[in-house]
C-alpha cells in the first residue's frame, strides 16, 4: 500500500512538473501544427480470460470483433493514421502489457473496449476515464476489470502492491491523475454522444474510477463497456454482427470528430 501511495505522490509531481507553458502566438515562438498519428485499440481479456459471459456470448470475443471493426474502418477511411491492436486473435494480454504497447509506439489514443456483467435488469453503454470512483457502483466494475492481474505472475510487483480485492487500494490508486484528463473526457464524452444520438443506445453516462490498464498509458486513453452481457437483450445486441457494426461505427465518429477538434484547436 505505501508503494501505491508513493507512486500516485510520484506521479502528481511528475506531470505538474516545472512550469514552462507558452502563451499562444508569444512572438518568436513557431506553434506547431498537431497530427493524431496513431491509435491504439484494445480488446479487453482474452486466452484463458473469457471476461464476463451471457448465455452465449463471451466478452473477450465481443470485445474483439468490435475492436477489429473500428481499426478496419480508420483504416479504410482515414489512412494517415496508423492503427495498433493489443490483440487481434483470442489470446491472453497482461494489462501492463497493454499500455505498454501504447507507450512503445507513442500512440496519441488509447482505446480499451469492454463488455459489462450486472443484474439482468442492468443495461445501458458506460465510457470511463481515468479518475476517482465516486460511488458503490463506480468501484465494483474498476474492482472486477482490474481483478485479471490476479492470472498474472507476480502481479504484486508488477503493479506496485495493487490488491484488486482492497477498496482502500483503488481509493488511493485513483488518487493518480495523468496530464491527459482533459483529452481523454473529450473523447469519452464524443463516444458516449455517438451512442445516444446515433446509434440510440440506452447510456449510462461518462464515469470515472481506477482501472490499471488507463493508469499505465501515457496519452489520452478511454475504457468503454459497449453492454451488459447479462442482460438478455443486450447479449442478443453484442453478439450479434450488425449490432456489432453499430457500436464500431460510434466509436469510430466520434474517434473522426475528436482527431478533426484537436488538430483544429492546435492548427497554425
Amino acid at each position: 500500500m505505501r508503494n501505491i501511495v508513493a507512486l500516485c505522490v510520484f506521479g502528481l509531481l511528475f506531470f505538474a512538473g516545472p512550469s514552462r507553458a507558452v502563451a499562444p502566438g508569444t512572438p518568436g515562438v513557431p506553434r506547431a501544427r498537431y497530427h493524431l498519428r496513431t491509435v491504439v485499440l484494445d480488446a479487453g481479456h482474452g486466452g484463458k480470460d473469457r471476461g464476463c459471459v451471457g448465455v452465449s456470448a463471451r466478452e473477450a470475443d465481443v470485445a474483439l470483433k468490435i475492436v477489429l471493426e473500428v481499426g478496419h474502418m480508420i483504416e479504410e477511411n482515414i489512412p494517415d493514421v496508423k492503427v495498433i491492436y493489443t490483440r487481434k486473435t483470442n489470446v491472453f494480454v497482461e494489462l501492463a502489457d497493454r499500455a505498454g504497447i501504447a507507450n512503445k509506439h507513442n500512440a496519441d489514443l488509447f482505446i480499451s473496449v469492454h463488455c459489462n456483467s450486472g443484474p439482468t435488469v442492468a443495461h445501458g453503454t458506460e465510457v470511463w476515464t481515468m479518475g476517482t470512483a465516486k460511488t458503490a457502483a463506480n468501484l465494483s466494475v474498476a474492482k472486477r476489470e482490474n481483478a485479471v492481474i490476479l492470472q498474472e505472475d507476480n502481479y504484486k510487483e508488477r503493479y506496485n502492491g495493487f490488491d484488486p480485492n482492497s477498496p482502500q487500494s483503488h481509493i488511493l490508486f485513483s488518487l493518480y491523475q495523468s496530464a491527459h484528463v482533459q483529452n481523454s473526457l473529450r473523447f469519452a464524452q464524443r463516444v458516449d454522444q455517438q451512442f445516444r444520438t446515433k446509434i440510440g443506445r440506452a447510456s449510462r453516462g461518462v464515469k470515472q474510477a481506477g482501472f490499471l490498464v488507463l493508469w499505465k498509458s501515457t496519452m489520452p486513453s478511454v475504457l468503454i463497456e459497449a453492454g451488459f452481457l447479462t442482460n438478455r437483450t443486450e447479449e442478443n445486441y453484442l453478439n450479434d454482427k450488425s449490432g456489432q457494426t453499430y457500436m464500431a461505427s460510434g466509436i469510430y465518429r466520434a474517434f473522426r470528430e475528436y482527431k478533426d477538434e484537436l488538430e483544429a484547436m492546435n492548427g497554425e
